[in-house]
């Protein structure tokens, strides 16, 4: 009899914590369809969501339970008083708008949308993507300001919780990576590039802008069409189009880095290789390639790299400087004269490549000086001083047109007017050095 009764009890209490929650279900559902939410409302909710949790054990009443949960926010956001001063506003979005609640808000969410996709019954799957679109300005305007307040980790995670909520903006995910970087959080930079690898997303693409004529200002539309129509409206004038180039390389390079970073240099190295195999015309993973071999000190597969690099790109300034300073590393101040020369001739305004020319000039100086400093006053030292002292002042006049240029270039650049000054100094050319000098602060 007793456990006839144990079990009618067990029976009667499942009964009973069934309707229960089927209940709490059900007034869950009543508020959350009300057209206009208050406060009371929102404070009788939590309560619900508070109470109904425990009592969800079938699947079905577990996936609305969490719904109901993350969707606390949204409703304390539409329960705001209207007549609070913005500041006010703003206090209560921080409140309850965070990058936890967001998170939660995105695994909440995506559940209950594969949970009716499972089921065939789209209760709230419509209202769902029409709560993610509303929102998701408020959303990306939070990860901004946590950005801009230096708060990078915390604008990962919200971005990273945006493109959960919406896994065709892509370029959240990218966004969430290089946050996530510059939190130094490198595990979760390595997921989201790897993500992003994975996907083979580019980011290359085209932005459609034109003039808006009341602001004054530039604005970007999603598409051509849309940009146009606004152009023919003649609420807006002059058209640009600009490309948006690939940031392939750059995700392949940062998963090298950050593996690198970590002490994985073997798996850097494959990485770089296998994202060369999938993008062969790709240079800028070629340079990532040369990049990596840089930091390992292998200078000659580092040169490799970056000559064939440049068989795609000639005239990249860039490549050829880089090949210059391996070049003068490597004591080969021919070679890297020679790169420099070329730099220039690309590129007329590159300032470090006048100031290294000037450097590679004067190269030598150091040795004459210390024979210099051997010699004794006997009559054949002093011919040889006097020699040694002709050609110090050919190098230091080779050298002087390039670091005048460099200077006119770049006025303030502390290490062009010190060496432009010795120059002055040596050859005695006292106008110009006390001029330069007075412009030192």
């Amino acid at each position: 009899m007793k456990i006839k009764h144990i079990v009618l009890a067990t029976t009667m209490m499942v009964t009973l914590s069934t309707f229960a929650q089927k209940d709490e279900l059900k007034s869950l559902k009543k508020i959350y369809a009300k057209d206009e939410i208050k406060a009371n409302d929102v404070e009788e909710y939590k309560a619900l969501v508070t109470k109904l949790e425990p009592l969800a054990t079938e699947e079905s009443d577990k996936i609305y339970a969490g719904f109901y949960k993350v969707m606390i926010p949204i409703l304390e956001l539409s329960a705001l008083d209207k007549t609070m001063t913005p500041l006010q506003i703003q206090m209560q979005i921080t409140k309850s708008i965070n990058p936890k609640t967001i998170s939660d808000l995105a695994v909440g969410l995506n559940a209950t949308l594969d949970y009716e996709k499972k089921t065939g019954k789209k209760i709230y799957t419509d209202d769902i993507n029409e709560t993610i679109t509303s929102f998701k300005p408020d959303l990306m305007n939070i990860a901004f300001a946590l950005g801009k307040a230096e708060k990078h980790k915390e604008a990962s995670q919200v971005l990273y919780s945006i493109y959960q909520l919406d896994k065709k903006d892509v370029e959240k995910l990218y966004y969430a990576a290089n946050y996530a970087v510059n939190a130094q959080d490198f595990d979760a930079a390595l997921d989201y590039y790897g993500q992003l690898k994975a996907l083979n997303y580019s980011g290359e693409g085209t932005t459609f802008s034109a003039l808006n004529k009341s602001t004054k200002s530039e604005e970007t539309f999603n598409t051509k069409i849309e940009r146009d129509l606004y152009i023919k409206a003649g609420t807006h004038e002059n058209p640009k189009e600009e490309k948006i180039p690939s940031k392939r390389g750059e995700i392949y390079k940062n998963i090298a880095l950050i593996l690198v970073q970590k002490g994985k240099m073997d798996e850097a190295k494959t990485a770089i290789a296998d994202a060369r195999k999938l993008n062969p015309e790709d240079t800028s993973l070629i340079l990532t390639e040369a990049d990596l071999y840089f930091k390992a000190n292998d200078f000659v597969t580092y040169e490799k790299l970056i000559n064939e690099a440049l068989e795609k790109n000639p005239n990249d300034a860039d490549l050829i400087y880089n090949l210059g300073v391996i070049s003068a590393q490597e004591n080969n101040f021919v070679d890297a004269e020679k790169h420099y020369l070329r730099v220039i001739e690309i590129d007329p305004k590159y300032t470090n490549a006048y100031l290294n020319v000037a450097d590679i000039k004067l190269q030598s100086d150091k040795k004459i000086v210390e024979e210099m400093n051997k010699l004794t006053t006997s009559d054949k030292d002093n011919k040889r001083y006097e020699v040694l002292k002709k050609n110090r002042e050919t190098l230091f006049k080779s050298a002087l047109p390039y670091l005048e240029k460099a200077h006119e270039l770049d006025a303030t650049n502390e290490n062009v007017i010190n060496n432009l000054l010795s120059v002055y100094n040596f050859l005695e050319m006292t106008a110009e050095y006390k001029a330069l000098k007075a412009t030192k602060k």
